[in-house]
């Protein structure tokens, strides 16, 4: 047996499903003795009492006593005028009376002949009796002989501090809680690209899971800080000598000097490509509010510019986006430069929601088969069957680079094909 339909009714929240471990024992515990205390002593009591008060009617109904009204007087009970009192058709009681359901039950089974049972208030009940041919007789006595007083009273001490100890309990929890939560906050935050600052707390388990993350975190930031200034070491290095070689080869003749010029323009984009990837997160700026479409519109402005064959044909949404706006215009004009490489045709759409923003670039060239859709987010892969190379060859950075931008804001880069225009359709989607 599984539970698996069960999930969908459950909290999702880590606080939903503390109280709910804290609210459903309290509630099930409460539900139990409710129903224990109800049936087997309050039940049995309202039974016992109204039992008695029955043999109480009988004895001053009973031919020999009805005639003395010492008896009447002695046991307690009024006998009041039927025709002030007219019977009803049925018996009456309160719809929430649940403990008259056991007094007229029991009065119906033990007082002889009686007709109509009316429990009128908490005080008082009506009995209407007829013995063979004797009149009918009305007999009134105090609801408390019938059933046990103040029931509720328990109810009530259960319910009241049943919730009180329930949410001490969870006010307490909440605080053991919080550091968890703080911790998925700054791990979040983390894994978008940005830094927030934590200091662990909380139970023992806890801060070492604290400790575990801020030393993980530490690690990585090293390794990457690392890495920008070991490349950047490498571009200082292998910028010199390529300029000198292109100071000596413009000293060379036309037919010798293009192709060797041709070689260095190669090792000079491979190298620029190279850095611009590991830039992708290594990237210091902080995110900062950012205007969508507007921002958009501006890289896309700013390509048509320079001669690319590029358009924004659709807008859905406006507001402001936590974005580091640097690196994503790079993944931009990345994939618009794509677009331009292998197609002739780019068109540039943007969907904002209350939960992500969507930049879409489509082009209108061969596309990229689903087989090889991963495969082409990966660094240095050039799909050369899928693409088309006439047009200008890459080093295969650029949708890895705006993959890893996409990641870098807690995205994805996802790959499909063109509806409207046939091509490759790359979607930038990051979470708000």
């Amino acid at each position: 047996m599984t539970f698996n339909w069960l999930k969908r009714y459950m909290p999702r929240g880590l606080y939903g499903r503390a109280a709910l471990i804290l609210i459903l024992p309290v509630v099930t515990l409460q539900l139990v003795v409710s129903v224990v205390f109800i049936q087997r002593h309050f039940e049995g009591v309202t039974e016992q009492m109204s039992r008695e008060i029955a043999r109480e009617i009988n004895t001053a109904l009973d031919p020999d006593w009805v005639i003395d009204p010492t008896i009447a007087a002695a046991l307690n009970l009024d006998f009041p005028s039927v025709a002030d009192n007219p019977m009803p058709d049925t018996d009456l009681r309160r719809w929430y009376d649940f403990s008259g359901i056991v007094v007229i039950r029991t009065l119906n089974e033990h007082v002889l002949g009686v007709e109509r049972i009316h429990l009128v208030d908490d005080r008082t009940v009506f009995v209407w009796v007829q013995r063979g041919d004797a009149p009918l007789r009305l007999v009134e006595f105090n609801r408390e002989r019938a059933s046990a007083s103040n029931p509720h009273q328990l109810l009530v001490n259960m319910v009241v501090f049943g919730a009180l100890m329930t949410l001490i309990a969870y006010l307490y929890l909440r605080n053991q809680l919080r550091p968890i939560t703080r911790l998925a906050g700054a791990a979040e935050a983390f894994g978008r690209g940005r830094h927030v600052d934590y200091s662990p707390s909380g139970a023992i388990e806890v801060r070492a899971a604290g400790h575990a993350f801020l030393d993980m975190r530490a690690r990585i930031e090293r390794q990457i800080e690392q890495r920008t200034m070991m490349l950047s070491g490498i571009s200082h290095d292998l910028r010199t000598p390529l300029t000198r070689l292109r100071l000596g080869v413009s000293m060379l003749d036309d037919a010798e000097r293009e192709p060797l010029e041709r070689d260095i323009d190669d090792m000079q984009k491979l190298i620029d490509a190279f850095l611009d990837f590991a830039r992708g997160n290594a990237d210091s700026s902080k995110p900062e509010p950012t205007e969508i479409p507007d921002f958009v519109q501006m890289v896309v402005d700013d390509c048509i510019r320079s001669g690319t064959s590029v358009s924004l044909v659709s807008s859905v949404g406006q507001g402001q986006v936590m974005l580091r706006r640097t690196a994503v215009r790079r993944a931009i004009e990345n994939l618009i430069g794509n677009a331009e490489r292998y197609g002739n045709r780019c068109e540039v759409s943007v969907l904002l929601t209350d939960k992500t923003l969507r930049i879409r670039i489509e082009d209108d060239g061969p596309g990229i088969s689903s087989d090889q859709r991963d495969a082409a987010l990966k660094p240095f892969v050039r799909l050369d069957p899928a693409r088309n190379q006439d047009k200008g060859s890459g080093v295969g950075l650029g949708l890895a680079i705006a993959a890893d931008i996409a990641r870098a804001h807690g995205g994805v880069l996802r790959l499909g094909e063109s509806e409207t225009l046939g091509g490759l359709r790359a979607d930038i989607v990051i979470a708000r």
